[in-house]
């Protein structure tokens, strides 16, 4: 199949998050079985940067305002990458201004970059390259299969929801802003609490959709979890079903990891106890054979418990354990954190801030890595962790539920044991479930299957891939040309 891949960002040229790690992944994948598979991202000035770094990049296509650049992934895929001065001329992050609020044009850029891409999914430009299935990712690619309906664009098409919780909200005067069609503002269309919401026009409007994990897709079709949307994605649950992510083994190999301090691989821990050692004297912590080291890395965010943490974090400290945190994010989670590390400077270590080889290090280095998430559509860093045989502490939602095997005697018995699990959204719940990690951890035995059984998994995207594969195959046959329970033209509101 020719596959064309929308994102809004794509590692390794601009990340904030898992969405980048999958976009980056899964497109070359695809390509090692075999499809025709091409990825469009835009233009931030610092991506087109880390591209330049890569590989050359050339013009392909030009608009009065606007460029299409190609280069490639280090797969081998084709990377475009559509340039305007909205995206080309601001640093930092992608979405976000200096100030942590959202860039005020947002709406426009990314209505203006899915329309963009439906025009490459008809060939508009002429490149002479047609794909068979587009798949667009979150919300700021979800207008796409919008505007592939309303140009008659032949290609199938795919939604991906990464996370429900970010929908792309905009105040309703957007609607006229992007001169959509006024049937589009009914509630069965792209109308959400008074808003235009972006994330609808995915949902609704694909052949398929697809999100990050069975158990989240099953999760979102539900009040808890659906964001107000689960009505919805019920009514599409037909068309709705969940992929779990693998991550890039090639990056994430503690045999071949140029950011550790020495390799090793299953059945050859030495190297393990050696990243242990030089992670210890790096954050300045003490922590003996018997003292565990738990790690957190990733956003600061109550969505991924990081109050859970905090509110057990005296407790796990006199466990005893040493406590290492990597993260950016909600700036009262990161000052609570920095307190505390003041007042633990032998036990806790804080780093705000995101660093790669850094978060390389800590999978490495640590013994135990904490997850306490709300929810989690997948999580990729369980699946890090247990590739490095770090054993996971996880809450029992999304994709965490999924990819931890909680330890009991049967589990452990038969070798499917990977981690711990707990379910209630509690700190005591979550020490509980680290208690329960150091007794075994003082098991070395024990302790040595665990680890053994975690890295045994094969976390590649192979698997991934073909199920997406088939799931392209499914939205070929299944291509609407209209969306089915929506208004249409004639019914459109005045």
């Amino acid at each position: 199949m020719r596959i064309l891949q929308v994102a809004a960002e794509v590692q390794p040229f601009i990340k904030t998050g898992g969405l980048a790690d999958v976009a980056g992944a899964l497109p070359d994948a695809l390509h090692a079985l075999g499809h025709d598979v091409r990825v469009l991202m835009p233009g931030y000035g610092a991506a087109l940067e880390r591209a330049r770094a890569h590989g050359p990049i050339e013009t392909v296509h030009a608009w009065p305002n606007a460029r299409l650049l190609a280069g490639r992934l280090p797969g081998g895929c084709i990377a475009w990458f559509y340039e305007t001065p909205e995206f080309t001329a601001r640093g930092g992050h992608p979405y976000d201004r200096p100030d942590a609020t959202p860039w005020p044009d947002n709406a426009q850029r990314f209505a203006e970059f899915s329309r963009a891409a439906a025009a490459l999914a008809d060939d508009a430009l002429g490149l002479g390259w047609r794909p068979d299935v587009v798949n667009a990712h979150d919300w700021h690619t979800a207008l796409m299969p919008v505007y592939m309906m309303l140009a008659r664009v032949p290609a199938a098409s795919v939604f991906t929801i990464h996370n429900l919780a970010y929908q792309g909200l905009f105040e309703h005067a957007w609607f006229a802003r992007l001169g959509m069609p006024g049937w589009l503002e009914h509630w069965q269309a792209l109308e959400f609490r008074g808003q235009l919401c972006f994330m609808k026009g995915g949902i609704g409007f694909a052949d398929k959709v697809s999100t990050v994990s069975q158990v989240y897709a099953d999760e979102i079709r539900t009040p808890a979890f659906g964001e107000g949307m689960d009505g919805l994605l019920a009514h599409r649950g037909a068309d709705l079903v969940g992929i779990v992510n693998g991550i890039d083994t090639a990056a994430w190999d503690p045999e071949h990891d140029p950011h550790i301090a020495a390799a090793y691989g299953p059945g050859a821990l030495e190297g393990k106890a050696v990243a242990r050692a030089a992670l210890l004297e790096e954050t300045g912590l003490q922590a003996g054979p018997r003292t565990p080291v738990l790690a957190y890395v990733g956003r600061l965010a109550e969505q991924k418990g990081v109050d859970l943490l905090l509110g057990a974090l005296d407790d796990l400290l006199r466990l005893p354990a040493a406590v290492i945190i990597l993260g950016a994010g909600d700036p009262r989670l990161a000052e609570a954190l920095r307190e505390a590390a003041r007042l633990h400077p032998k036990r806790l270590h804080v780093t705000i801030g995101f660093d790669e080889a850094q978060a390389h290090r800590i999978y490495a280095g640590a013994d135990m890595l904490a997850m306490p998430s709300r929810f989690e559509p997948c999580g990729l860093g369980q699946i890090n962790a247990m590739q490095y045989g770090t054993i996971p502490v996880v809450r029992r939602t999304g994709g965490l539920a999924e990819t931890v095997i909680d330890i009991t005697p049967e589990t452990l018995a038969d070798g499917s044991a990977t981690g711990f699990v707990f379910t209630d959204e509690t700190a005591n719940a979550l020490l509980g479930a680290v208690q329960r990690a150091r007794r075994l951890f003082l098991k070395s035995r024990q302790w040595r299957q665990l680890i053994d059984n975690a890295m045994a998994r094969d976390p590649s995207w192979t698997r991934s891939a073909r199920r997406y594969a088939e799931l392209y195959r499914s939205a070929l046959g299944h291509r609407r040309r209209f969306l089915g329970d929506a208004v249409s033209p004639a019914d459109e509101q005045p």
